[in-house]
């Protein structure tokens, strides 16, 4: 049975990093490898969170634009005065 070219890519590189584990130098540099990895996860992860918060804070802001609308039309219409007592 013949392997196919990706098979023999798969095998040789888990060869290398099964090797490249066994020094030390190379090790912290898989460990480092690794931990940038979930680093950037998180950070995507984050990213996300940022974004539905950037939609919340857009349509809040256009809730208040329109209220803010309204109370400046009942501010500018015309109210009737108060009438003061008169003395006669």
């Amino acid at each position: 049975m013949t392997k196919s070219t990706i098979d023999r890519l798969t095998s040789l590189g888990e060869d290398v990093i099964g090797k490249a584990s066994q020094y030390p130098t190379a090790n912290r540099v898989l460990q480092g490898a690794m931990q940038m990895k979930e680093r950037v996860d998180d950070l995507s992860k984050r990213v996300r969170g940022l974004e539905a918060m950037q939609k919340q804070i857009a349509e809040l802001e256009k809730r208040v634009a329109k209220l803010e609308g309204t109370a400046k039309r009942a501010a500018a219409k015309p109210s009737t005065p108060d009438k003061a007592p008169t003395k006669e």
